[in-house]
């Protein structure tokens, strides 16, 4: 990553912080960044074994591609 998107994830993270429990990334264990989509996937799987949950996946730009959410549910 570089600086536009190190400094977009900072924002990204004082968003959600802001939401509070009504924020997607509660719970997440790993942070990736998926440059082909330009955005940032909060991965909610402990240890890469036990996942309850489907990654929420959030744009550079703040928007929310995908809320993430229980697996099968």
């Amino acid at each position: 990553m570089g600086t536009k998107e190190l400094q977009a994830l900072i924002e990204v993270l004082q968003d959600q912080v802001a939401q509070g429990r009504e924020g997607h990334v509660i719970g997440t264990w790993t942070i990736h960044y998926d440059k082909q989509r330009s955005a940032f996937t909060f991965d909610k799987c402990e240890d890469g074994v036990y996942c309850e949950e489907r990654p929420a996946v959030i744009a550079l730009d703040h928007t929310v591609l995908d809320r993430g959410g229980p697996i099968g549910g």
